[in-house]
């Protein structure tokens, strides 16, 4: 037994092989650009002026920056260790299983739920046809019966297999990036409205005149505010597909880095364009809304508003379906309104089945890092991870139940999504240490800088997408502690069964009532109290160290020391983070205003970043990765 391979390693080093590689560098860039360019682009805009006003112009700039060091990190590890589903085992190649897991399982929740969010968008623009789709921006059973059907969709074109997936997603990309831009162009030049920018009392909008909601976040604090909740990083994010898909590209070592870059500053371009079009194009004597039974015209300025008038079913379409200009103009305007319907088909079905297949990686990564059972490493006829695409497709429908409004979907899966990001600029560096024989195609000029800054940017996106959100995602994290006993403490770490499953119960029992009576305590998540506050915190804090310490006392071998040495920073920073944002300038009891809080915050990201590359260790899997290196042909 003694020279028995660990099994923390890489376990799906064989059925890696099996995946066709047929993805060229532009295939892989259309896959990014693809999943950057959906329903983002049709909603987005919208409901970042409903939160800024005109400086939603700067959420999109802001972002697009901050995410280009993301994409940076990203693009070396893509480069040096080509895998799909790279970026949950990524965190499992530096760190080992347990802070591995947990950042998995938070990726793994916005994977799987971002099909969902594509059809539910989709739906939601066709319902400017079909209004018995939706009610109030929400789908109807009808409309997630149609969503469902669009996921069914979604799964048959990835079950062809990537070569048929990247040929499409080639040619639907060209239409995605080029709808965009003539709409853009048509309002600039025919129907631009230069005051709008700043309509509301300046380019940062009087607090009367932007959505505050219960936040009360207003100037520059909603500028950073809406970046994660609006849909801002949240279209982004798609920058990540030529990483999840590395594994099946002709010649990823040098492509990814290509497509992750080149998309990222596509995107940056054009959806800041995006915006300032949909700002300037905003007519508001031709808006009006619902009071009692009657409708009263728009405020000018008065940003709230435009989600309650007719632009939730459709923005752009509506913007071009209302504008009515005379002549030659009008023609052109309302035959783009219906290029513009048909695009709501294309652009975030595009992005669908790109997520769709994304959804398969993430299980798939999830079983190579051992913390699925194998069945999930199956490769089907078409080479594609068969079982792992089934599972993530059924996910995706479950999660149209909970959330089946866009604007819901997109502010939770953008702060799952980049709450894992902070690996990024980590295991760049991480790996530089444990691993520096490793071999970097692309290697990252001035890591050492760029690496922290990477995790900064992440760190601080999470952050700014404010308290209740984070507080989702941080029960959506621990729920999760329910599969690692259940299924990888066992296995993997050597506990019984039986204590494993009683361990694995009483998470999902305490997590979920720490979290209801907290939510009622604070109703609904919009009003302090400090004693709930501090009774749910310490509570939790005691749930992690049980769980601890009974993988301590009980998980066997050195290994397993290590993993538990190595996770610690992550779960200091969940606690430190969540504390921070309850009495930050974007919590419920804002004891640290901004932007101090954002000091403190950046702070604590930067302590955990340094922490994390320090407890890092040389893991078996990605000793694995090192011998599969040395053992490949040249």
């Amino acid at each position: 037994m003694s020279g028995e391979k660990p099994k923390s390693g890489d376990l799906g080093l064989e059925s890696d092989k099996q995946l066709r590689r047929s993805l060229g560098k532009f295939e892989l860039l259309y896959l990014s650009l693809g999943g950057i360019i959906g329903s983002g682009w049709l909603f987005g805009a919208l409901y970042t002026a409903a939160d800024a006003g005109g400086s939603a112009i700067l959420s999109w700039v802001i972002a697009g920056i901050l995410i280009l060091f993301v994409g940076l990190a990203y693009s070396e590890l893509g480069s040096a260790i080509p895998k799909s589903g790279g970026i949950v085992r990524y965190p499992h190649y530096s760190h080992g299983g347990i802070a591995g897991y947990i950042i998995a399982w938070a990726y793994f929740l916005s994977a799987a739920s971002s099909p969902a969010i594509e059809a539910t968008a989709t739906v939601t623009y066709l319902s400017s046809l079909v209004p018995s789709l939706t009610v109030n921006g929400v789908l109807t059973p009808a409309g997630i019966l149609v969503a469902y059907l669009f996921l069914v969709f979604f799964f048959f074109l990835n079950y062809a297999g990537v070569n048929i997936l990247g040929k499409v997603t080639h040619g639907a990309g060209w239409w995605k990036l080029i709808i965009p831009a003539i709409t853009v162009i048509i309002l600039l030049i025919f129907y631009f409205h230069p005051a709008n920018l700043t309509a509301g009392g300046g380019f940062f909008p009087s607090p009367s005149n932007v959505a505050l909601g219960s936040s009360g976040i207003y100037g520059f604090s909603a500028v950073l505010y809406a970046i994660p909740t609006t849909g801002v990083i949240f279209s982004y994010l798609g920058f990540r597909q030529a990483v999840e898909y590395g594994g099946e590209g002709r010649n990823p070592k040098k492509d990814i880095p290509f497509a992750v870059m080149g998309s990222l500053i596509i995107a940056l371009f054009l959806y800041t364009l995006i915006q300032l079009a949909f700002i300037g194009g905003i007519n508001w004597s031709v808006l009006t809304v619902s009071q009692g039974n009657s409708t009263v015209p728009v405020t000018v300025g008065n940003w709230t508003e435009l989600t309650q008038t007719v632009l939730p079913s459709g923005p752009f379409y509506q913007i071009f379906k209302l504008a009515a200009p005379l002549g030659l103009l009008s023609l052109i305007f309302g035959g783009w309104a219906y290029i513009l319907l048909l695009d709501t088909v294309v652009s975030p079905s595009g992005t669908g089945w790109i997520y769709t297949g994304t959804s398969g990686r993430t299980v798939y990564g999830f079983a190579s890092n051992g913390y699925l059972p194998g069945f999930f490493l199956k490769v089907g006829k078409t080479r594609i991870p068969v079982y792992s695409l089934i599972a993530g497709t059924i996910i995706a429908a479950i999660f149209m139940l909970p959330f089946p409004s866009w604007q819901a979907l997109a502010g939770f899966i953008s702060s799952a999504t980049v709450f894992t990001y902070i690996m990024g600029g980590i295991g760049l560096e991480t790996l530089r240490k444990t691993a520096p024989e490793l071999n970097r195609p692309y290697r990252l000029p001035l890591a050492k800088v760029i690496a922290p800054i990477a995790t900064l940017a992440a760190g601080l996106i999470v952050y700014w997408s404010g308290f209740a959100t984070l507080f989702y995602v941080v029960t959506g994290i621990f729920l999760g502690l329910a599969l690692f006993f259940g299924y990888y403490a066992h296995k993997m770490l050597g506990i019984s069964r039986g204590l494993s499953t009683v361990v694995g119960i009483v998470n999902i029992v305490i997590t979920l009532v720490l979290a209801f009576e907290f939510y009622g305590a604070t109703s609904s998540l919009t009003a302090a109290n400090n004693i709930a506050f501090l009774i749910y915190v310490l509570i939790m804090i005691g749930l992690v160290a049980f769980d601890m310490a009974v993988v301590s006392g009980l998980a066997k071998g050195d290994e397993v020391k290590n993993e538990i040495k190595a996770s610690y920073w992550l779960l200091a920073y969940i606690f430190a983070i969540i504390v921070v944002s309850y009495f930050g300038g974007f919590g419920l009891n804002p004891i640290i205003p901004f932007p101090e809080d954002t000091v403190v915050a950046a702070i604590i990201t930067l302590a955990a970043h340094y922490g994390a590359v320090k407890s890092g260790f040389r893991t078996q899997a990605i000793q694995d990765i090192l011998e599969e290196t040395r053992e490949a042909p040249p």
